[in-house]
């Protein structure tokens, strides 16, 4: 396939290069007013897309790749239109230019797949500057949204660059997209430990917290009974933001009001009973 494009390149350059050679004054006339005429209204064209981007919510990135693609097909028609005038078929440059294009995308492979992922981000808006995500298979804050790649700052303030093509091949996780978020917190404590006590007093040690929303409520159930333990689930909701000052600061605190109750924490243990010594044989 690629040969035959090659081939069909040649025989085009090649007829190209001889209607080069019958070219008159009047078609070099005819073709300076063609450009003249076209790079005017190019530039008119361009100052009205310009006053439509202002008015527009597009991403800065967004309207200046936009605004390229625009102008370089205008110039690629005006090329058009002035080799026409100057007598030389169309088609022939047409079919160069493919095989042109052909080759600059097969190289160009992966900087493409960027490119419009990051058109996709800019258009889509997963994401926004300062949001927490999961992209890509890495977590951190959005720092920059680029046409190629996006930049996040990770939890130990590293910074990591991804290609656009891998994060909208792949699942993106928001947490700040809303403005409250759900904690969880996931205790076992022992048989002998009453449930409601269990209960009452988580409840009223995280709705005691300040950042804790009181809407929805504080609640406690059990989620399963194990070997040596009754497995207890409390969910709390607060703003984003303090979602892990929320969380670290009552699991710092769920071990002393448990003693104060007087509720075991357990973890696994084994118990072993002996039934009795056993007997030396009787000789």
């Amino acid at each position: 396939m690629y040969r035959s494009l090659a081939l069909t390149a040649a025989m085009d350059v090649t007829q190209i290069t001889q209607a080069l050679g019958n070219i008159t004054a009047n078609r070099v006339f005819m073709a300076v007013v063609t450009a003249v005429v076209a790079f005017i209204l190019i530039k008119i064209l361009l100052t009205i897309l310009d006053r439509a981007f202002r008015r527009s919510k597009l991403e800065r990135q967004l309207q200046t790749l936009l605004r390229t693609l625009v102008k370089l097909l205008l110039w690629l028609i005006t090329a058009i239109a002035v080799f026409d005038r100057l007598g030389i078929q169309v088609t022939s440059l047409v079919a160069v230019l493919s095989v042109i294009g052909l080759a600059f995308s097969l190289a160009l492979q992966n900087f493409l797949s960027n490119a419009a992922g990051g058109m996709q981000l800019l258009c889509s808006h997963p994401f926004q500057v300062g949001d927490w995500v999961e992209a890509g298979g890495c977590a951190g804050t959005v720092q920059e949204i680029g046409l190629f790649y996006t930049k996040l700052t990770s939890g130990d303030n590293k910074l990591i660059q991804l290609p656009n093509s891998s994060i909208v091949s792949a699942n993106i996780i928001n947490y700040s997209a809303v403005p409250h978020r759900r904690v969880e917190w996931s205790v076992s404590v022992s048989y002998d430990a009453p449930v409601l006590l269990v209960k009452n007093t988580v409840i009223q040690l995280v709705s005691a917290h300040p950042l804790v929303l009181s809407d929805p409520q504080v609640t406690a159930q059990v989620s399963g009974y194990g070997d040596s333990a009754v497995q207890y689930l409390i969910r709390a909701w607060c703003d984003n933001q303090d979602y892990w000052s929320v969380y670290y600061d009552v699991l710092d605190d769920i071990k002393p009001a448990f003693d104060q109750a007087g509720i075991q924490l357990t973890y696994p243990h084994l118990n072993v009973h002996l039934d009795g010594e056993r007997q030396p044989d009787e000789t």
